[in-house]
Formats: C-alpha cells, sequence, structure tokens
C-alpha cells in the first residue's frame, strides 16, 4: 500500500513548501529509509546540481582550557590539568600564517578560556591576521564564544560583532548549538549560552551582513522530537534573515567524555539524519557531510542522501574529533577526497567561505 503521509510531504518539498515538525518527527521515526534519502536527494540536486563542495581551510584550536563543562565534550581541560594548553598571540598568528598560506579559510575554535577569550585579546589578532593574510577568509568564533566575550566585555552582541567584522572576520562559526532545547542544554551544557542566545547572536550576526553556519549535535541525549525542534528553530531564523549558508549535522563521539554510555551513531541514523536535514531546511542552500566526523565512506554515502559539502583537507590536526575518539585520518590528501567525491557520482568543486565556486587544485 502506498505511504500517503510520505506523498504527502513529498507534494510538499517539490511545491516548495516549509515541512511542519509534525512531518519532521515522521521522517525520522516512520518514513520509509531510502524513499527518505531519495527525496533529499531530489532536493539536492535541485539547489546544488552534481556539485560537491570542498575547501581548503586551516583548523586552529588555540586554547582548551575552558569551565563552560560541556557533558559531551573531550577536549577542554582546567588550567592546571596537564593536558590544557594557550596559544598566545604571537603563536596563533604564525601558525595561521606559516608557509604554506595558500589555503582559503581560516577556522578558529577555542574553549571558555578567561585568559584568551576575550575581545581585548582576539581585537588586535584578528587584526593582524586580516593584514598578514588578506586572501584568507576568516571563519572565527563560535555563537556560544561571542556570547561569553560580549558579557565579559559588557557590551551588546552588536558592538561586539560590529568590532569582529572591521577587523576582518568573515563568518562565525556554527557550533555552540548543540540541540537547541532548554532541556537537553540544562543537562548538557548549562553554563554556556542558551538556545535563545545562540540564536540572537546569529541573527544579530546576520543583522550587520556576516553570513554563518549553523550545526546540530546530535546522538546523545536528546530525543527525534527535540532534534526536529533545532532543525524548525534554524528554520524560522533562517526565514526571517537569510543569513545561514550551511547547516553542519555533528554525529556525539563519545570516547573521553561524561556521555561515553550513549555510545557512537549508528550508519542510518547518520544518513537519515542528513536526509531529514536537508529536507527541513529547504532555505539553507548548503547540508554538509563533514567528513572528519563521519569519515571518507560515510560522507560519501551522505552526498547521495541530501549533502552537497563534505568540507575538504586540512594541514594541520583538528583536535577536537580527535580527542573524543576519532579515527578518521586527518590527513587524508586532497587527491583522495576529490576520487571520493567522483567516486560517489559527483563533481568536485572547490570554493570559498561564501561559497563562491574558485578554480580547482
Amino acid at each position: 500500500m502506498p505511504d500517503t503521509r510520505f506523498a504527502a510531504i513529498a507534494e510538499k518539498v517539490r511545491a516548495h513548501e516549509p515541512l511542519s515538525r509534525a512531518d519532521g518527527v515522521y521522517l525520522f521515526e516512520q518514513a520509509p529509509f531510502h524513499e527518505v534519502g531519495k527525496l533529499a536527494n531530489e532536493l539536492r540536486t535541485e539547489k546544488n546540481g552534481r556539485r560537491a563542495y570542498y575547501v581548503f581551510k586551516r583548523y586552529l584550536n588555540t586554547t582548551n582550557v575552558c569551565y563552560a563543562e560541556c557533558k559531551f565534550c573531550s577536549f577542554a581541560a582546567f588550567e592546571k590539568d596537564p593536558r590544557s594548553y594557550r596559544w598566545t598571540a604571537e603563536q596563533i598568528i604564525d601558525k595561521a600564517c606559516a608557509e604554506p598560506n595558500d589555503y582559503d579559510e581560516l577556522h578558529i575554535v577555542g574553549g571558555h578560556d578567561p585568559k584568551q577569550t576575550s575581545l581585548e585579546f582576539w581585537l588586535p589578532v584578528v587584526a593582524a591576521l586580516h593584514e598578514r593574510i588578506p586572501h584568507v577568509q576568516l571563519a572565527l568564533f563560535t555563537a556560544a564564544e561571542i556570547d561569553y566575550m560580549c558579557k565579559r566585555a559588557r557590551c551588546s552582541y552588536e558592538e561586539g560583532l560590529t568590532q569582529f567584522r572591521d577587523a576582518g572576520v568573515t563568518s562565525l562559526n556554527g557550533g555552540g548549538a548543540e540541540i537547541l532545547v532548554r532541556r537537553v542544554r540544562d543537562l548538557v551544557c548549562p553554563r554556556k549560552a542558551s538556545a535563545q542566545e545562540w540564536l540572537e547572536v546569529h541573527r544579530v550576526a546576520h543583522s550587520i551582513g556576516m553570513k554563518t553556519n549553523c550545526t546540530m549535535l546530535y546522538g546523545h541525549v536528546e530525543t527525534l522530537d527535540e532534534r526536529v525542534e533545532h532543525l524548525a528553530l534554524l528554520r524560522e531564523l533562517q526565514a526571517q534573515t537569510g543569513g545561514f549558508k550551511c547547516f553542519v549535522p555533528l554525529a556525539f563521539h563519545p570516547e573521553e567524555n561524561e556521555l561515553h554510555e550513549y555510545g557512537w551513531t549508528g550508519g542510518v541514523d547518520d544518513l537519515r539524519t542528513i536526509a531529514v536535514s536537508r529536507l527541513m531546511l529547504d532555505n539553507i542552500d548548503h547540508i554538509k557531510a563533514y567528513w572528519i566526523s563521519y569519515g571518507i565512506k560515510m560522507a560519501q554515502l551522505g552526498l547521495n542522501f541530501g549533502a552537497d559539502d563534505i568540507d575538504g583537507p586540512v594541514d594541520n590536526q583538528q583536535r577536537i574529533y580527535r580527542d573524543a575518539g576519532s579515527k578518521t585520518d586527518q590527513s587524508t590528501p586532497l587527491s583522495d577526497l576529490k576520487r571520493a567525491i567522483e567516486e560517489a557520482g559527483f563533481e568536485p568543486t572547490r570554493r570559498n567561505l561564501l561559497y563562491r565556486v574558485l578554480e580547482p587544485a
């Protein structure tokens, strides 16, 4: 018997009508797995053709000192922990500018470090980076870090973000969203920016002309209803501002953190989450199957379940996932990533931070 509920959802998708929260829950809980993937791939193809984007970027995790105490985090350390580290301004600039520096995007994430995460520390660093490597677009800080810095400086989000924009920041990173539901945040990250604060930082960033990413950390304490609520909140903000350029679903990694009992997400859950995200977030142009999180083989499948981006090669280590148990070989060369894209049936397409297509490497 035909699935009339799924057929009605497919009709909405093809008519470019937003899906309801009830539709999202159905897609997660009951809709046929392969049909969800096919519909997501149909929408992905309509938006992006056969392109699969990659970007040359450099990751810098400039400190792991953090007092937010998020239960899912394997990266953070207190000041006196022997694992802790903190780079100076000079070290950050040197590492960002080190040759070869022909990359396109600099991605920086740290922690809630009272000795580094401040406007006073970062504004001159950003200005120096913008001057030294003007060809590199700066994707700096999460909304949670912006919230932390602005509260410390006793300034508004608009004041803080405007200063960063004028110093050279191109875009905010999408992290810190986790699940934008109070019950979940009270359990896993009660000392970090609330859901409303996270959304407001991005709203303000969009209002002053900054494009941003958004994420969802899934596979821990949240319910499927709460995943859908998270996606719906992102879609609603995007409908108001149009400022999100990409959504990145992030599978929870369980090693060396307080939520280890939840274990690893399964491949079916990962692919369904990518697909449902594509269908729920029809007004966000790009969905990323982040290969450093999923591994390259799962990222290939993700490209056929609604994703159109896998991120790209990195010339150093992304420590946050490594510390949480990721076994992905981050030294995978561009040639292997491009071959993986082609094997999946797509056209490797080099982009910059704002998704302008660049000459292939």
